[in-house]
């Protein structure tokens, strides 16, 4: 029997895909897996018999990546079960600061229960004008599977698409329409674009990259979109830009002091990936990475660790091994499996890290399982079977 813990309210659709094999519970310590959304972690203590930790989203800057791999707890995101979401208030986003939808939503509302409200409607609209998306520059910085989709969509609102993103994958690549320029030089994006979006992860080489330096280069009147983190934007470079008419308008998902009520920024309450479909796709991908992991051993979209996939297991025994990425330690770790045939392996790495499985044609002795344990640079040796 598995059990698994709920940091937060999980959707429904997701915890279904769980089996009777699984169980739920209420404290952590006697939790093989913990789901979580928005739960900060950061000082939470984590048992030696907790496995992983599965965030329903792409963001883990909540959770203490760096200790849970020291402990062996594999944590797991879920990129891209949100990105539909996100990506249609991104243009939520661009249509709010192109028209001024707003500030015409909330005059016809303080009209309230004015019976000249259509005539003076059409005297009124003219402070409201705007201008259209289609033929205007879109510039994308990151082309995750966000930026892949508010790429191609914009293809279909007649935008001329730029996309930067030195570390592209392959799947994104063949998934971005054809029409879209991919650019090598994120100025050109800054030269250029009318409206700069962006979608990468949060980390120090992004930190505050759209700053006072990135903000010189742009055109006069640039809108810029961060759905994406708070942090990846020198917000009072941009609010400074603003005043300075050189930014028309900041849109932003992420409240602040510093942010709210500004003129010329339009901020909404962390909408992004509030919807019923993304939190039951989140939850979904969550609850099927932690099946497969804890049923088969394999790792599928951590953040801390490896990827690692061996499939279903059709052998006697598979063994999961978590360990620092050294020199040696495969040869140390098949010397004391000798006495078992090893019908298939899988050894892989990520930083500091790595992980290794075996299918094994035996069980694997409690005395072996313990030696292998005590190698230097074993973190943790899990009996998948």
């Amino acid at each position: 029997m598995y059990r698994y813990m709920c940091l937060n309210q999980i959707s429904e659709v997701g915890l279904r895909g769980f089996s009777e094999d699984y169980s739920k519970v209420e404290s952590m310590d006697e939790a093989d897996v913990v789901l979580v959304r928005s739960a900060v972690m950061h000082e939470m203590e984590f048992p030696e018999t907790l496995h992983a930790i599965a965030r329903a989203g792409a963001g883990v800057n909540n959770i203490p990546l760096e200790r849970c791999a020291e402990q062996g707890i594999v944590v797991f995101n879920t990129p891209g079960a949100n990105a539909n979401g996100v990506k249609e208030l991104v243009f939520a986003g661009m249509l709010f600061a192109a028209r001024d939808i707003i500030g015409g939503a909330n005059w016809t509302m303080s009209q309230a229960g004015n019976e000249n409200i259509a005539k003076e409607a059409e005297a009124e609209k003219k402070k409201y004008a705007g201008h259209e998306l289609m033929g205007k520059k879109l510039g994308i910085i990151g082309l995750g599977a966000i930026g892949v989709q508010v790429a191609n969509t914009a293809i279909g609102f007649g935008m001329d698409v730029y996309g930067y993103d030195p570390y592209i994958s392959v799947d994104a690549a063949w998934s971005l329409s054809r029409a879209i320029h991919h650019i090598n030089d994120v100025d050109e994006i800054y030269r250029t674009c009318d409206y700069i979006t962006i979608h990468v992860p949060l980390m120090d080489a992004t930190r505050k990259m759209i700053n006072a330096d990135a903000l010189a280069k742009m055109k006069n009147g640039v809108v810029i979109l961060n759905f994406a983190r708070d942090l990846l934007v020198d917000e009072e470079a941009v609010l400074a830009a603003v005043e300075a008419g050189k930014v028309h308008r900041y849109v932003s998902d992420f409240p602040n002091p510093l942010t709210v009520g500004k003129k010329g920024i339009i901020v909404t309450p962390h909408l992004g990936a509030s919807t019923s479909e993304a939190e039951d796709n989140c939850a979904v991908m969550a609850v099927n990475e932690l099946k497969n992991f804890l049923e088969n051993g394999n790792i599928v979209n951590s953040v801390n660790y490896p990827n690692c996939d061996l499939g279903k297991c059709q052998t006697t025994a598979r063994l999961a091994v978590y360990h620092l990425n050294i020199r040696k330690m495969i040869s140390r770790f098949t010397a004391l499996l000798e006495d078992t045939n090893i019908v298939n392996m899988s050894n892989t790495s990520k930083g500091e890290y790595a992980y290794t499985l075996f299918d094994l044609d035996d069980t694997v002795p409690p005395e072996v399982v313990k030696k292998l344990r005590a190698v230097p640079g074993v973190i943790k040796v899990r009996v998948i079977k």
